[in-house]
Formats: C-alpha cells, sequence, structure tokens
C-alpha cells in the first residue's frame, strides 16, 4: 500500500478553465512539491475525445496512487468517470468558473491548503447519479431553467455576475411551466414546474443551497421540484439560501427516478449543457468514487 513517502501523483489540467483570473497551476504545483519526495505527473486536457483513453493509458503506466482534476465541474465530471469503482482517490484543485463540487467538499481556494489535502487529506465515499445509461452525475443536473441559464451563458461572449444576473433576467422572461410526469420510489405523479433538480449535493458552485438536508454517501439522491417562481425566488435559489416556501419548492428522496416532459426541455449535468431531451432516467450509484478532503 502507499505511504506518503511513495506517492505517484498525476494532476490533470484543463488550460481552458476559470476566468481572467485564473492561477498558472503548473508551476504552482511544482514549487510545492519541489522539497517532497512525491513523484507527481502531468495531463494537459486537449478537449479531444481521446483524453479519456490517455488519461486511462496514463494511470495504468503510472500506477498513479492519487488522480487531481485542476478545473472545474466539467474537469471533475470528466476525471471522476474514469475512476469509478477504482478505489484511486479523486484529489480536487479549484480551476473552474463553475466550482461546484469543491464548494460542496469544501476544498479550500487557497492553493497551499489544497494541496496539503492532495498529500494527507482523507479519503471520503461518495454516491454518483447514473444518467440515461451513459453519463454520470456526482454534483447537481436540472432540466428547466437553470439549464437554460447555462445553455444562455455558455453562447454569451461575457462573464462575471453583472452577466450572470443579465442572463438570469432572460431566463425568467422567456421561461415556460413545464408539464411533467415524475417516477422515483413511493411517487408517480404528474406536475407543473419551472425547474426540477436531481441532485447528489447540497449546493451549487456560488454556495447556493438548493437541497440542504442531502449526504453525497447516503445511497440516496433528491429530485428538487421548483413549481413557482420568481425574480426573488432565483435569486434566493442562486445567491442566498432561505428556508424554502413548501408551496413553491418540494423534495423528494430516491434510489431512482424519471421525468418525462411533455416538451422538449433543456437539460444539464454538472454544469454541462446537454441540449434538449424529453426523458431523463437517473439511478444511484452508491459509493462510486472516492474524494480527497480535509
Amino acid at each position: 500500500m502507499a505511504t506518503p513517502s511513495s506517492l505517484n501523483i498525476l494532476f490533470i489540467l484543463n488550460p481552458v478553465s476559470g476566468g481572467k483570473k485564473k492561477i498558472n497551476w503548473e508551476p504552482v504545483i511544482r514549487d510545492y512539491f519541489s522539497q517532497l519526495p512525491h513523484k507527481i505527473n502531468f495531463f494537459i486536457l486537449t478537449g479531444k475525445e481521446k483524453d479519456s483513453d490517455s488519461i486511462q493509458s496514463i494511470i495504468k503506466k503510472l500506477e498513479a496512487h492519487r488522480v487531481v482534476a485542476v478545473g472545474g465541474d466539467g474537469t471533475i465530471s470528466l476525471v471522476g468517470k474514469l475512476l469509478l469503482n477504482t478505489g484511486i482517490p479523486l484529489g480536487i484543485l479549484r480551476g473552474g468558473s463553475a466550482n461546484g463540487m469543491a464548494e460542496e467538499l469544501k476544498i479550500p481556494a487557497n492553493t497551499t491548503a489544497a494541496l496539503d489535502i492532495i498529500v494527507s487529506g482523507r479519503i471520503k465515499s461518495s454516491d454518483a447519479i447514473r444518467i440515461n445509461d451513459s453519463d454520470i452525475c456526482f454534483h447537481l443536473s436540472d432540466i428547466g431553467l437553470n439549464a437554460q441559464l447555462i445553455k444562455y451563458f455558455d453562447e454569451s461572449r461575457f462573464r462575471g455576475m453583472w452577466n450572470y444576473a443579465r442572463m438570469m433576467v432572460k431566463v425568467l422572461i422567456n421561461g415556460r411551466l413545464l408539464r411533467l410526469h415524475l417516477k422515483a420510489d413511493n411517487l408517480d405523479t404528474t406536475i407543473s414546474a419551472y425547474m426540477v433538480v436531481i441532485a447528489n449535493a447540497s449546493k451549487y458552485g456560488s454556495g447556493a443551497v438548493i437541497n440542504p438536508d442531502t449526504s453525497i454517501s447516503d445511497g440516496k439522491f433528491e429530485l428538487v421540484v421548483v413549481r413557482k417562481i420568481s425574480l426573488s425566488e432565483f435569486i434566493k435559489l442562486f445567491w442566498s439560501y432561505q428556508s424554502f416556501n413548501p408551496s413553491k419548492v418540494e423534495i423528494f428522496q430516491t434510489t431512482k427516478a424519471q421525468i418525462i416532459s411533455r416538451r422538449k426541455t433543456s437539460f444539464q449535468i454538472d454544469g454541462e449543457y446537454k441540449g434538449k431531451i424529453t426523458k431523463v432516467d437517473a439511478e444511484i450509484f452508491p459509493s462510486a468514487i472516492n474524494f480527497l478532503v480535509k
């Protein structure tokens, strides 16, 4: 078994993650490990489909003890899928514009503190959610308004909170009430809602809590149904958590779920826009991955 004196660590860097103030992580990492006995290796993502095969090959060749995703939620999702059921712990360095999973796991923004976790952090087992047989959700997926917001934001040339707020107003103006059929454990109903969240975690990258009473390792996930919405409610959901009004938001805990929409509706997984869909199947994948945490 590997000991702290003999760790082989593979860092997966996403060069396009983050905003204008993003950290140049490679020299920071090299400097941190310069006086330590551990072996470090780097892989720079190219954005091509072959990245996944290349990473798997390098992990096997290096016999990596730990793999670190340096980027945002999209990078964590890409790397995490490759580590499912391997037992190899996944570390996280905040390098994205959306760092929801890092927020959930309380990964510090301070570079030294975050790197300390890579070396000496504890291992936390986490569930994942299998989506439509081919995708994996570690954090939060949703259908409706927030997915549409992500689409608008991705298509925009501008970044920052002001632009995010502008996109939010656009979403609310154009938002339509969805007619959805939900099936889950002890649930089979047709509802009207603006948004349904498939939640393995509690909060978005902004820190806003959408699913307060949850655990990423309890063998279940939640369906968060947002029945009514306004600008103030949207701000509440995405910037400052307040107690939910049960007439507007309902939460159902389950191990599997199916969402069927009468019309094609925007859908996202862990911050990645997936297009418009009419059906989502979700099922818990218990203890699927190990994360490194403080």
